[in-house]
């Protein structure tokens, strides 16, 4: 499937978002991803998804692991592609860690899996995780790849999609600058003003 295929589904389920977003990073961008409206659809879901799961069949994967909340659905179904178990970090006191009684260790080849990587933040926190407790970390998989080669991962990215969606500081804003309405689509605390 090519990368104009993906972004299609992604049109068709409303998830590649136009227009003027304000990121969580406080950055400005003419373009946005709302993985969560891909994963709404199952059957979409599974063919974007099925296009990562093929790129890392041969890892020797043992377990996939989401970061909460975005990447738990893309574990989810990586793991049931892959024939392996599907588990998830979350915060708890600040601290990105497992819960719930799933465990890792040494013999492990685990996966983290995410709905877009731009920073690799989150990524980071559930690596430091599971290496700490003697699992390895083979790679980490999206949906949408927005690092443009410039994470700071030192991990292969495998990605159903590669965006590159310009940024701009609020005082340069092309968009601000031509009247556009600004909206926060994320998770974090919600546009004020």
């Amino acid at each position: 499937m090519t990368q104009k295929e993906i972004i299609a589904i992604l049109k068709d389920c409303e998830a590649f978002l136009e227009g003027h977003f304000l990121l969580s990073s406080g950055l400005h961008s003419g373009g946005y991803c709302q993985c969560a409206k891909l994963l709404r659809f199952p059957d979409k879901a599974a063919v974007v998804l099925g296009e990562v799961a093929a790129q890392v069949k041969e890892l020797g994967v043992t377990k996939v692991c989401g970061p909460a909340m975005g990447g738990i659905v893309v574990s989810y179904e990586l793991a049931r592609q892959l024939g392996v178990e599907s588990i998830f970090t979350e915060r708890k006191d600040g601290v990105m860690q497992l819960r719930r009684g799933f465990t890792a260790g040494k013999g492990d080849k685990i996966l983290i899996s995410e709905d877009v990587v731009t920073t690799g933040k989150s990524t980071m926190e559930t690596v430091e995780a599971l290496t700490a407790m003697g699992a390895e970390v083979v790679g980490v998989a999206c949906i949408a790849d927005r690092t443009k080669g410039e994470s700071a991962l030192s991990m292969p990215i495998y990605s159903a999609v590669k965006l590159d969606f310009p940024t701009y500081e609020a005082d340069a804003c092309p968009l601000c600058k031509a009247g556009i309405p600004l909206v926060k689509p994320g998770s974090r605390a919600e546009l004020k003003g």
